[in-house]
């Protein structure tokens, strides 16, 4: 059986089979255990909604609990709270997600509570708007990408933003480097590119029609000129965002269409080999097999038939094989390297906490939406503009966090502390 696709479009996904999809589906069940606050993630119940899946009773409760989470949490500021109390408090991209998941359920913002969640979105882009500067010389607090994806949460639920707000996204598409560091983030004009579809829709900021419309064949256009020789746009993981806005090109030509299809073979050659295992990229990739993108919530279909996911019934694991992982970390004085045992299948995250154990090295953590980030190494915190960048020796970046990569016998992992 394959899972059929209702888009006609040019990018179109073709027929995917659906024990694939599925598999790929219950991978986000044991997220949706997770409740606290710092575990919840939007993203899911977005993916799932505009999947060809549904989780039942248990998607509804985890849609009851994101409600209280988060209309508890941003309900409580009020607007003479400073940036400093933001630290404890949904991100702009949390919100963003947030306002996305309620969309994805056919609710439109409304009242005196949704008019506050608007407001404090709002409030959010126009600080980002100041930062970047009138002069646009400036970086947001946080990212273009969230950038990208606050006006389009605000859109999905036909709120208007000034035109100033979006200019800067304008701005950005236009000046590339912007948005890249040595390369395109093909991710962040993706996001860019579904919000200006969106707005085109809309019809939000009719004196910027012209100017997004340009926009978005810009970014078309670079994201094809991204595409690597394995097919993907950027990387496996920017594809997915990048394949929601293709798919929804009305851009001619075979070129659009045999870029998407080789990306598609790419995709799900990566699934099989179980590339996927991040809730937020499998909550990117869900709608793409469907042939659905985070456009359609402009008009979600909340009949439309979606099969129940059956969990995994796990089956009691054989004794593993110890392998043995070198961690170094040169940016630190002294250097730190040691050769760490762990039992084969272990993530990254695993051996950092073996070696923790072990004393002499120690590490810290944020919470995010992808999981786990890195933020210190042996008491050193990453800086403005500095992260912790994870790398298979010699020098090969990781594309997984910590917690989705799983070392090979004998490799070498660094934790190098970079700018960016």
């Amino acid at each position: 059986m394959a899972v059929k696709e209702s888009s006609h479009q040019v990018g179109e996904i073709p027929q995917v089979d659906s024990k694939l999809v599925e598999r790929l589906g219950q991978r986000l069940l044991p997220w949706m255990d997770w409740l606290s606050l710092e575990h919840l993630n939007p993203s899911i119940y977005v993916g799932l909604r505009l999947s060809s899946l549904q989780a039942g009773a248990r998607e509804a409760f985890y849609l009851h609990i994101l409600k209280l989470s988060y209309q508890h949490s941003l309900l409580g500021l009020t607007f003479n709270d400073d940036n400093s109390d933001y630290q404890d408090k949904p991100s702009m991209g949390q919100l963003a997600l947030y306002l996305l998941a309620l969309r994805a359920n056919c609710e439109l913002v409304e009242g005196r509570k949704g008019d506050r969640l608007v407001s404090q979105l709002k409030r959010f882009l126009e600080d980002e708007k100041k930062a970047i500067g009138h002069n646009n010389k400036g970086q947001p607090h946080t990212s273009y990408y969230q950038y990208g994806l606050g006006i389009l949460a605000l859109c999905v639920h036909q709120k208007r933003l000034h035109d100033s707000v979006v200019g800067k996204l304008l701005y950005a598409v236009e000046h590339e480097q912007h948005l890249h560091q040595g390369h395109l983030s093909v991710d962040t004009v993706a996001m860019a590119g579904l919000a200006f579809t969106c707005l085109e829709h809309s019809n939000l900021n009719p004196n910027r029609k012209h100017q997004i419309t340009r926009a978005i064949e810009n970014i078309r256009e670079k994201i094809l000129k991204a595409q690597t020789p394995e097919g993907y746009f950027g990387n496996v993981y920017s594809t997915p965002l990048a394949l929601q806005l293709l798919m929804k090109s009305s851009m001619p030509g075979v070129e659009l269409g045999t870029a998407c299809l080789k990306a598609r073979a790419a995709l799900l050659a990566s699934v099989q080999d179980g590339a996927f295992q991040n809730a937020l990229m499998i909550s990117q990739l869900l709608p793409v097999l469907n042939g659905k993108s985070y456009v359609d919530l402009i008009s979600p279909d909340c009949e439309a038939p979606r099969v129940m996911l059956e969990p995994v019934v796990e089956t009691p694991s054989s004794p593993q094989e110890v392998i043995r992982v070198v961690l170094k970390v040169p940016s630190v004085s002294p250097p730190y390297i040691n050769s760490i045992s762990v039992p084969a299948g272990s993530s990254l995250e695993d051996v950092l906490k073996k070696a923790q154990k072990l004393r002499g090295f120690m590490y810290g953590t944020q919470n995010t939406l992808s999981g786990p980030f890195l933020t210190s190494v042996m008491g050193k915190e990453a800086g403005e503009r500095e992260f912790w960048q994870l790398l298979r020796a010699p020098d090969t970046p990781l594309l997984q966090g910590i917690a989705e990569y799983t070392p090979k016998d004998g490799e070498t992992i660094e934790l190098r502390l970079a700018t960016w």
